[in-house]
């Protein structure tokens, strides 16, 4: 199977790239801005017509959240235009893509786990963009799998445990919010399971949702990270009112993970195992 994964250096196409030698019956095509840049459509378009892939893997994406606020036309080209393209052409070509999307296309006001069909209703521009490339791969009737996930994390990248332990050890005492509620989802098993789901002979086309077990704040993450890695910081929760930003999060995208599971037979492991596991790497 020839496999083409956009977002070659992102935390989960760094994951995925590392898992990539276990499949040797496989040849992967890695692309990041520099090889296909998702702000050039006519560059997608023809990349993707250049290496033919059997599967797209569509982990590339605009995701600096607040950023996004004010560049609200680049994002929907990255995050919705560049997938349409991919769609079409995977649609036109008989190919299977699998797309990564995010929690953040819910509004955020749920007080039970999201399933795949809960109305999709996001509260800022970089949700709406990701909302609208899962629209336009479902208008498009590719053959492809969305995976919704969450608060992704990897030794690759900077990310919110990176930016944990270096304020926890540059600073007596942080401040991190407690009121906004889900679970992180290690990029590490998000790879583990897209290698697995392409894999599988089960493939089914439709919404799924993945981050790994459990339901948290950021400052019972930030916590578990402090005692993981034994720092002496004290670490104060606060509201989401106290640390205002541009855009808007959701307070709670927990995501039930029930579908993805039955499916496709795929092991969910626990957060703080996961996060342990992170640790230990770096």
């Amino acid at each position: 199977m020839k496999i083409l994964v956009t977002g070659a250096s992102g935390q989960l196409g760094s994951e995925i790239k590392e898992l990539s030698v276990n499949y040797t019956d496989d040849t992967f095509i890695f692309v990041d801005r520099e090889e296909m840049a998702l702000d050039n459509l006519t560059q997608v378009l023809s990349v993707i017509e250049t290496i033919d892939p059997d599967l797209i893997i569509s982990g590339g994406a605009y995701t600096a959240v607040d950023k996004a606020e004010s560049e609200a036309e680049l994002v929907d080209v990255i995050n919705h235009q560049a997938v349409a393209t991919m769609a079409q052409w995977a649609k036109q070509n008989n190919r299977k893509l699998i797309h990564i999307s995010t929690d953040y296309v819910f509004q955020g006001i749920s007080s039970t786990a999201l399933k795949e069909d809960e109305p999709t209703n996001p509260i800022n521009v970089y949700g709406l963009s990701k909302q609208k490339g899962e629209e336009a791969i479902i208008t498009s009737g590719a053959d492809a799998i969305i995976i919704r996930t969450a608060w992704v994390y990897s030794s690759y990248g900077a990310n919110f445990v990176k930016t944990m332990i270096r304020l926890m050890t540059d600073r007596e005492e942080i401040s991190v919010i407690g009121d906004q509620v889900g679970s992180p989802t290690y990029a590490h098993d998000l790879a583990q399971v897209i290698l697995e789901i392409a894999h599988s002979e089960k493939w089914a086309k439709g919404i799924y949702h993945f981050s790994n077990e459990g339901e948290i704040s950021w400052y019972d993450f930030a916590v578990a990270i402090k005692e993981l890695k034994n720092l002496a910081c004290h670490v104060r929760p606060i509201t989401t009112a106290e640390y205002p930003t541009a855009a808007k999060r959701p307070s709670y995208s927990l995501l039930d993970k029930t579908k993805i599971k039955q499916t496709f037979g795929v092991a969910v492991p626990e957060w703080k195992q996961s996060l342990s596991n992170m640790l230990a790497k770096i």
